[in-house]
């Protein structure tokens, strides 16, 4: 099946660069192009791409409020979003998190980089950039943006043991293969207890899993001492 891309960044250089790179693989396809967060919201409901590489950086609507603006629309849940930016600060990963982006990469990344990212926010798996480092992601994920609503321990109720257990795991940044091997069981079934949860929460896809075992309190920020 063929991976359709939407490319969101000001600038026509890197759009036109990262067009040839993208529909060079005969399972990918760029099948639209936005010069602003706006235009890449419109051109989202248009054509319903498997994937968003949205920069943070553009006139008018910025990428982080037009992420949010694409994730919080029910008709475009299919969608996800990898955020492609030189502004890997640690707000911008958490808040690019949290309005729903499945993945963040650096523009430095090498050409197989980004194509094996779009590959990889496609599945519904979650990808950080190693300046993303967990400890920091943590502990902006653990606190919520002012008004926000926090979900409640309860809310994980819905879950059997194993699959809070799988999921504080894959929010510890384990991949399924480390995960199946710390309990003894396939990856397949790893993968089957993940994508139970995702369903149970309602969660977009791995990233989102992620935000609500820290905002839940499931997981906590290393550097913070346990009740």
């Amino acid at each position: 099946m063929t991976v359709r891309v939407l490319l969101a960044d000001d600038q026509a250089l890197l759009r036109a660069t990262f067009r040839m790179l993208i529909d060079s693989y005969p399972d990918l396809e760029v099948v639209a192009e936005a010069a602003e967060g706006g235009e890449a919201v419109e051109l989202a409901r248009a054509h319903r791409p498997d994937v968003v590489v949205m920069d943070i950086r553009m006139p008018g609507t910025d990428g982080l409020a037009a992420t949010e603006a694409i994730c919080a629309d029910p008709e475009l849940a299919d969608v996800r979003v990898l955020v492609l930016t030189t502004f890997q600060t640690d707000e911008h990963v958490a808040r690019a998190l949290r309005v729903g982006a499945g993945g963040f990469l650096g523009k430095d990344a090498s050409a197989d980089e980004l194509v094996d990212a779009v590959r990889t926010v496609a599945a519904g798996d979650a990808l950080l950039s190693p300046a993303a480092t967990r400890s920091l992601i943590a502990r902006f994920l653990a606190t919520p943006e002012p008004g926000a609503a926090r979900p409640a321990p309860e809310d994980l109720a819905v879950l059997t043991a194993r699959e809070r257990e799988v999921t504080a795991l894959v929010a510890e940044g384990r991949s399924n293969a480390e995960i199946a091997e710390e309990l003894v069981v396939s990856p397949l079934t790893v993968r089957t207890h993940v994508q139970r949860a995702k369903t149970k929460l309602a969660a977009r896809d791995r990233a989102q899993l992620v935000v609500l075992a820290y905002r839940s309190g499931l997981v906590r920020p290393r550097s913070e001492p346990p009740e």
